[in-house]
């Protein structure tokens, strides 16, 4: 059945940041629940990201509406306010920690139904018994990937998975004619858990003409700058900044790998499936990942990609010889990697299947 044929239910979303151009999979969700007739309105507890935003985002500017500064009632209260006139069927949380506690505590108040979607270290910002409270009163739960299904489930949730997809139409195998240079791509906040540093690191232990771009923003990107000018190879190393989603394409476009190099951070942070490991997969690349968190649901060893351990400089190095070295295991690779996200993380079979889930506990 189609999304436009779907039986309307009447659901509001109360999300963290907005925007985050990050988070193109919230953003594909949500344009989902409009198309359907879902949406009823999107309340973010603070603002997002101040640079350009996602080019399709304009389209939900008339649903947005940033709550107060305040705690979890205070901003509940102005969401049942704002609602209070509107037929809602529901109220869901865009992550387990505060918007599913503004969710709940709406919901309440409204008398309907809440529940809640959890994305990467997303459940560990809640305590144990808050989240088992939270899970224990939720219609739904949605997990984004295995790691995340599995923090739900010690807290005695049932989570119901629903990978993020990716837009199969946008991100698209095209030539990649040998030119003697081997390109290399990232793209991630400059975080640590990004791995970045390793990256730097690894990249100069090549052996062979090569280019590095990588595009992102955050708070490392000076360290990272600093890091890369250690040596003569820093001129090799492209900081390419934000940039939003319509210029994605064009960059993987251009690469010959997409390297992924997340880490476990300090704190204990770390991806759930970063979005540049489905878009370069999408755009039949070889991609050399970490072997951490959800990063191995996509990337199979040797059958879609390479898989390293989180901080090995050396592996990494190795793999990206590798593949430099084997343009035909590059595009075995690739080829394989498109099929695999056709058949499993396509964007509409992902869509349809978090409408479905919403239709059902919400009706």
């Amino acid at each position: 059945m189609s999304s436009t044929s779907r039986p309307t239910r009447r659901v509001a979303v109360v999300v963290s940041g907005w925007p985050r151009l990050s988070e193109s999979f919230a953003l594909n969700e949500l344009l989902a629940m409009e198309r359907a007739g879902m949406l009823v309105g999107i309340f973010a507890t603070k603002r997002g990201d101040i640079v350009a935003q996602h080019p399709t985002a304009a389209r939900l500017d008339e649903f947005v509406r940033y709550l107060e500064p305040g705690s979890v009632q205070e901003q509940a209260a102005e969401v049942a306010h704002v609602l209070a006139n509107e037929r809602v069927d529901g109220v869901h949380g865009y992550f387990a920690h505060q918007p599913a506690a503004v969710a709940r505590a709406a919901a309440a108040t409204l008398g309907v139904p809440f529940g809640f979607s959890a994305h990467a270290k997303d459940p560990g910002k809640v305590p144990a018994d808050e989240l088992a409270e939270r899970a224990r009163d939720a219609a739904c739960i949605i997990a984004c990937n295995p790691v995340v299904a599995d923090q739900l489930r010690a807290a005695g949730a049932d989570p119901t998975l629903v990978p993020h997809g990716v837009d199969l139409s946008s991100f698209s195998p095209r030539a990649h004619p040998a030119n003697g240079r081997v390109e290399l791509l990232a793209v991630g906040r400059m975080v640590p858990k990004k791995g970045f540093d390793g990256l730097i690191k690894a990249v100069r232990l090549l052996e062979f003409d090569w280019r590095l771009r990588i595009v992102g923003d955050g708070p490392l990107l000076l360290e990272m700058h600093d890091l890369a000018g250690e040596t003569f190879h820093g001129r090799r190393i492209q900081f390419l900044g934000a940039r939003t989603h319509a210029e994605l394409p064009s960059l993987y476009d251009a690469a010959d790998i997409v390297v992924v190099p997340s880490v476990v951070d300090s704190d204990g942070d770390r991806d759930g499936l970063p979005n540049v490991v489905l878009e370069a997969m999408a755009s039949g690349l070889a991609v050399v990942g970490s072997d951490v968190a959800a990063i191995p649901t996509a990337i199979e060893h040797r059958v879609t990609g390479l898989l390293v351990e989180p901080g090995d400089v050396q592996g990494l190095a190795n793999a990206i010889s590798e593949l430099s070295k084997d343009a035909d295991l590059r595009a075995a690779l690739g080829a394989n990697a498109r099929s695999r996200v056709q058949s499993k993380f396509g964007l509409d079979q992902c869509t349809d299947r978090f409408l479905s889930i919403l239709e059902a506990a919400y009706g």
